[in-house]
């Protein structure tokens, strides 16, 4: 095979931005997601400058967490028995507020932790309701063979996001402080909010469940009764719990870098770069079929890359191990979301994307106050061990269902 061909068989697959309607999506994701990184790394900058503590930055987690609990299980209902358009468009309101709220409070100079971690709350209320929403369209606008491509697309765009983001908010704390950091945000975040406008009427098919306490658990029981959908959720949960070390940045530009907010971007960046490079070629992706086993060894190369960043002593290795993680991470995700979006009939796509969301967003944040809360027995044990730790449990508990462990792609 000529080396051409070898690189088009790998490269990232667009075909789905042929499809109008998912190529306005992406790129209002594309523009919102560069605004929520400025946020994410002036946030946790903040967060840290006012209360010199980790454990508060892991607080931000479960300021995060929890509304994604709650309002990502509702959501994914709501997302089952109303048209999916207008709701993608009320919960990105709701995060468009969050994001004037908080760049209002570092204008007024307010300077109050909890009003900041009312704000996280407010923005991920809005993205719990957003997050299922939108990955339970994504099926009705492309055709299923289209679908892991949708999703690679989806991760690059998201990682393009990530390592952008911290880079443009380290440069916004640098010449402009934090309101210019969050004024970015507001101002890139209308790039989803017009993607959102601009679709077709997205009405529930099929059987429609009033969007309730019995629909969620007719929801999670679905999952509770497929091994296979299940452990896609344990294995990711086991990978952020243990090894997402986000809440250790500052302390660590602090003690290690000299508390340079370039080297704050720079760590909030490295997994992100490796997940661009990872969607880039991952045309492959789509090809295997022995997901389950894949999983496990992506999830343990992502552990051990984690805890090799924590033993780096410079920068630049810090930043290569960590991206060597994101790369592993960006082929879990397309793994896990195609299997979960293929396997689920669409009148139960919103719940079951509300349930996968809950995981995928809320499992980081429980990382981070893992990690915030161990920090006081030792940056290098919260970070190291976490990684460690991560890739013994998942190649335990992952390889021991013998469904997940043979199941093979349709």
């Amino acid at each position: 095979m000529a080396i051409g061909d070898l690189i088009k068989r790998h490269l990232l697959d667009t075909r789905p931005l042929g499809v109008p309607a998912y190529r306005r999506l992406w790129f209002g994701q594309a523009v919102s997601h560069i605004g929520v990184g400025t946020t994410v790394v002036a946030v946790m900058q903040q967060v840290f400058e006012l209360t010199q503590s980790s454990f508060w930055v892991g607080l931000l987690g479960m300021a995060n967490f929890v509304p994604l609990v709650i309002f990502g299980l509702w959501g994914g209902a709501v997302a089952d028995a109303v048209d999916r358009r207008k709701l993608l468009v009320a919960g990105s309101v709701i995060a468009w507020a969050a994001t004037l709220f908080i760049l209002l409070q570092a204008l007024l100079g307010l300077n109050n932790v909890y009003l900041i971690l009312a704000a996280v709350a407010l923005n991920a209320t809005g993205f719990a309701i957003t997050g299922p929403t939108r990955g339970a369209i994504i099926p009705r606008i492309v055709e299923p063979e289209l679908v892991p491509a949708a999703n690679a697309l989806n991760s690059l765009v998201f990682s393009i996001g990530a390592v952008a983001g911290p880079m443009v908010g380290a440069a916004m704390l640098v010449f402009g402080g934090y309101p210019a950091a969050y004024a970015v945000d507001a101002l890139l975040f209308t790039g989803s909010l017009y993607a959102a406008l601009r679709l077709p009427s997205l009405p529930p098919l099929g059987e429609v469940r009033p969007p309730g306490a019995k629909a969620v658990i007719e929801g999670l029981s679905f999952i509770m009764r497929s091994p296979v959908l299940l452990m896609s959720f344990v294995v990711d949960l086991i990978a952020m719990v243990f090894a997402m070390p986000r809440a250790l940045f500052p302390e660590v530009t602090n003690e290690k870098f000299g508390g340079d907010p370039v080297a704050l971007g720079w760590l909030n960046s490295a997994m992100a770069i490796g997940s661009v490079v990872g969607a880039l070629f991952s045309g492959w992706v789509g090809r295997v079929s022995r997901q389950g086993v894949a999983l496990v060894v992506v999830i343990a190369v992502w552990g051990l890359a984690v805890a090799a960043a924590g033993l780096a002593g410079e920068l630049w290795l810090v930043v290569a191990f960590m991206a060597v993680g994101g790369v592993a991470d960006v082929i879990s995700s397309v793994w896990r979301q195609s299997i979960l979006q293929l396997h689920a009939p669409d009148e139960m796509r919103g719940r079951l994307q509300g349930a996968f969301m809950v995981v995928v967003a809320g499992g980081p944040r429980l990382g981070e106050l893992r990690a915030g809360a161990t920090a006081a027995f030792g940056l290098t044990g919260a970070w190291v061990g976490g990684g460690l730790a991560c890739a013994v449990t998942v190649l335990i508990v992952g390889l021991s269902v013998s469904r997940f462990r043979n199941y093979r792609a349709r």
